[in-house]
């Protein structure tokens, strides 16, 4: 009896096992069956090699919207104008606006002094009293001269505040144009820049067109799968669509600089030496140097003696002028020629100029504190500046050194262990990407520390299209109706 129980147990257990298998049997071949479908649904298995003819095709290139520049893309390179560093320097010197505003700020104050120690006219007067009186032509009929004598020598002390604020403008006049001589060359730099990567981005383009047909050779001896054929066009593609992206950035900074030289400039090649010559000196001595002959801090040294001439200038002010006139006539009364003689002067009881020289004084003090302030900004900027040369030159000098070379080497063995069969097609890419991936960098690093060294040699000075600065700081006194 416990025999039989026991069989009909195993029966049953061996059924349901069976039964199980069955069931998971079914599970994987409906599994394998959605997986097969999913495959066939993103184009197929790829589990066998297609004729030459039937391989996608190598992409065409970029279609659409193209930045074209007929001067230069159709032209000869024996046709098209090469610009130099020292060829758009002369045509900026020539016709950017901003230098002639600042040379016209010189004029300016120029003739304010030649109007502020003018001396003034003398006034000529008919004189006509009691007209009419008795029947006649008038007691007294006659002319008289006016002439105001200025005190105080005020007309020396205007003309020379003035003269002084010609100084001050022509520290800002060359300050403007080391600003647009630092606009001009970093934006130079920049198209120089662009111009090197637009050469090594075309040379990764036709590594990515040699790669795109070494990939369709693989295929074709087994090596490779319709996957990686795929995925070479579409490495090609982004190729050129970087490649173009730089071809855009080239332009728009030839554009740019264009804009700051003052002149139309088609689109053409750039030449000159993109790595540094010379180290700089010490922040230190950098520094001193650049508060010793900064323009903008002699302009407010320059400024701080207009102020001390306007405080001299403003305390006599209160002086009074004399005032002498007189002139001959006729009494038609008496029948006699006769003379009339004045003199007048303004007595100054209740006003002193007390206000004006209070302003002034104000404005010499705030003078001060702007030569500080001048001094600061200058060390602050260059901190700055400073600081991002050292860098870029540091990564510049050890990438040329060490990393490059490197990179190069590893490359090349790539290649050479890629022949021996030794390495795969893709560790090949990858040390390919490295190495140009490097040089792309170091010209941005080049880049870097060119325009920085350009503008701490030109005393931090930036904006080459900014309106040209005015010798008067805001809120210091202007506004008379004669200069003085």
């Amino acid at each position: 009896m416990k025999r039989r129980l026991l069989h009909v147990l195993i029966a049953l257990t061996a059924t349901t096992t069976y039964q199980t298998a069955v069931a998971q049997d079914a599970s994987m071949g409906q599994m394998m069956s959605m997986d097969r479908s999913m495959t066939e649904s993103l184009g197929g298995v790829d589990d066998h090699v297609l004729p030459e003819s039937d391989l996608p095709p190598l992409p065409d290139m970029p279609s659409g919207f193209a930045d074209f520049d007929t001067a230069y893309d159709n032209a000869d390179n024996a046709t098209v104008e090469i610009y130099t560093l020292e060829t758009v320097l002369a045509l900026a010197a020539g016709n950017n606006p901003t230098i002639q505003q600042a040379r016209l700020h010189v004029s300016s104050e120029t003739s304010k002094a030649l109007q502020a120690g003018l001396y003034p006219n003398p006034v000529l007067m008919y004189v006509g009293e009691k007209i009419g009186s008795d029947g006649s032509a008038g007691e007294f009929q006659g002319f008289e001269v006016s002439q105001r004598f200025v005190t105080a020598g005020k007309l020396q002390l205007s003309r020379l505040k003035y003269r002084q604020r010609a100084h001050v403008s022509e520290h800002l006049a060359i300050a403007q144009t080391y600003r647009v001589t630092n606009a001009v060359e970093v934006q130079f730099i920049e198209a120089l820049a662009a111009s090197m990567r637009l050469e090594l981005k075309r040379e990764i383009e036709k590594s990515a067109e040699d790669g795109a047909v070494t990939t369709r050779e693989q295929y074709n001896q087994g090596q490779a799968n319709l996957t990686a054929v795929r995925r070479a066009n579409v490495m090609l593609q982004k190729q050129r669509l970087e490649r173009m992206t730089t071809e855009n950035e080239y332009r728009d900074a030839l554009r740019r600089l264009s804009a700051i030289v003052g002149v139309p400039l088609s689109i053409g090649p750039t030449e000159g030496e993109l790595r540094p010559s010379d180290a700089l000196e010490s922040f230190d001595s950098v520094l001193s140097r650049l508060i010793l002959e900064s323009p903008e801090v002699l302009a407010a040294r320059a400024k701080l003696r207009v102020d001390q001439t306007t405080v001299r200038r403003e305390q006599v002010e209160w002086i009074p002028d004399i005032t002498i006139q007189g002139g001959p006539g006729y009494n038609f009364s008496n029948g006699d020629d006769v003379y009339n003689a004045g003199v007048q002067i303004e007595l100054p009881i209740y006003d002193r100029n007390q206000g004006t020289i209070r302003q002034a004084c104000q404005d010499l003090r705030r003078q001060q504190f702007e030569i500080q302030r001048v001094e600061l900004h200058l060390k602050e900027r260059l901190a700055s500046a400073y600081r991002t040369y050292a860098t870029a030159l540091q990564h510049a000098t050890e990438y040329d050194r060490v990393v490059i070379p490197e990179l190069r080497a590893a490359y090349r063995q790539l290649l050479v262990s890629y022949k021996d069969n030794r390495v795969a097609w893709p560790e090949v890419l990858e040390g390919q990407r490295d190495y140009f991936q490097a040089r792309m960098e170091q010209i941005d690093q080049f880049k870097h520390v060119r325009q920085q060294e350009t503008m701490i040699n030109g005393f931090l000075l930036d904006g080459g299209l900014l309106a040209a600065e005015g010798p008067v700081p805001p809120g210091h006194i202007d506004a008379v109706a004669k200069p003085r």
